[in-house]
């Protein structure tokens, strides 16, 4: 019996606008190696280097990855930084009722 899959439509918003992005690696970045990654800032955190910055599309993401793998680096972490991280202030309290 063959089964038939039908796919779900995707009723969401296109994802036209660039998406800021945190990937830790371990080790410190020397300043040669982070010419590869022109498009990120740079922080060291303890024995790690975490770039952050805006990428236009997820071929931009696999771009990046590839460059990490070649380089030799030990990719620790990708994260998907949402708008809420970008621009709150996160310590603030908020008032009762509003929604987070």
């Amino acid at each position: 019996m063959t089964r038939i899959h039908l796919t779900a439509y995707d009723r969401g918003p296109m994802g036209d606008d660039p998406v800021l992005y945190q990937i830790r690696v371990d080790g410190h970045l020397g300043p040669t190696l982070l010419t590869a990654f022109p498009a990120f800032l740079p922080e060291q955190q303890g024995t790690e280097t975490v770039l952050t910055g805006l990428l236009p599309d997820a071929a931009a993401l696999f771009g990046v990855l590839s460059a990490i793998e070649s380089l030799g680096l030990d990719l620790l972490e990708v994260r998907k930084v949402r708008a809420a991280e970008r621009g709150c202030d996160r310590t603030a309290p908020r008032p009762k009722g509003d929604a987070p």
